[in-house]
């Protein structure tokens, strides 16, 4: 397997940013290929710093744009914007997965469309903008990267419950309650789960590393399905 699995510039251009190259590389660096690679770094120290500077560029935007909501109603938009489900949506929509350096287990299980790991690459790309870059250019990647999500306020409790929002637009538009299957793959201490919810005729699927994050994701692509008709 190839160290990147696509060219890395690539990417810093569908982000917007010019970052050093190796923060970039160290970024998407899983810990199943630092295993794998004679422990080289990996990215869970720049995760931790891109959550924080993430946090403050969401509470601040909220905060700024949103005179009238109370702390309550702000706190609770932030946690929607800054869950793993949220970020890992933006994370497949920028195609971030296809970058990240997984080890050969990670690989075979289907990795490259794990939430905790799209977002927590998501995070640290963040982190690495900051380092690299500054803090300004960092927020700023934070807030394309967010954009979709804050234009939608419906999908402030899509994000955080999809399960819930699903049932509660399913019987908002009359339709029948969500019914799910799960199914599971792969070796116990690798175990893929994978999701399909029916509402009616609208289905969604979703895989995660636990039947609950795959049913999350599954209701979070039916609710997308439904609201869309809706």
């Amino acid at each position: 397997m190839s160290d990147v699995s696509a060219d890395t510039s690539a990417l810093l251009r569908k982000l917007g940013v010019d970052i050093d190259p190796e923060l970039a590389a160290l970024a998407l660096t899983h810990r199943s290929y630092a295993y794998e690679h004679g422990q080289i770094p990996h990215n869970e120290r720049l995760e931790f710093l891109g959550d924080s500077v993430l946090g403050q560029a969401v509470t601040v935007k909220l905060y700024r744009e949103n005179p009238d909501l109370d702390e309550g109603a702000l706190a609770k938009r932030r946690a929607s914007v800054v869950s793993t489900v949220a970020l890992a949506e933006t994370a497949r929509r920028v195609g971030i997965g296809e970058y990240v350096r997984l080890g050969r287990g990670e690989e075979l299980t289907g990795g490259r469309d794990k939430d905790s790991i799209l977002a927590d690459t998501t995070e640290a790309l963040i982190g690495a903008t900051y380092l690299s870059a500054g803090a300004d250019a960092a927020t700023g990647l934070v807030l394309r990267l967010i954009e979709p999500l804050l234009a939608d306020p419906d999908r402030y409790g899509a994000a955080i419950d999809p399960k819930t929002s699903l049932q509660e637009l399913a019987a908002r538009l009359g339709r029948p309650a969500p019914t799910y299957s799960v199914a599971s793959d792969g070796p116990d201490h690798a175990r893929v789960f994978t999701a399909r919810v029916a509402v009616g005729d609208v289905a969604g699927s979703g895989s995660g590393t636990s039947k609950k994050h795959a049913e999350m994701a599954a209701a979070l692509a039916a609710w997308n399905t439904l609201s869309g008709r809706a």
